[in-house]
């Protein structure tokens, strides 16, 4: 049984995909939040070569938000 206010990392990624990811999501009412490690490396004085962009949502919103990513990856892969 999934906990529809307990957070699910939805995707990693770049910055730039994370934010067209986010327009789609903020267009679907769907809250998030993004955790950037490269942008928390760079304050801490580290580096950090990896996409390391997350994009959390809330369980309950699991399957619209699944969707939009499914039809976002599909545009970029066309």
């Amino acid at each position: 049984m999934t906990v529809p206010n307990r957070h699910l990392k939805l995707y990693t990624g770049s910055f730039i995909e994370i934010q067209r990811l986010q327009l789609d999501l903020n267009d679907a009412e769907i809250p998030f939040f993004v955790k950037n490690n490269n942008e928390s490396a760079k304050l801490a004085g580290f580096g950090s070569l990896s996409d390391s962009v997350e994009l959390h949502i809330f369980a309950a919103d699991l399957e619209r938000a699944t969707t939009i990513l499914n039809a976002l990856k599909s545009e970029l892969n066309s």
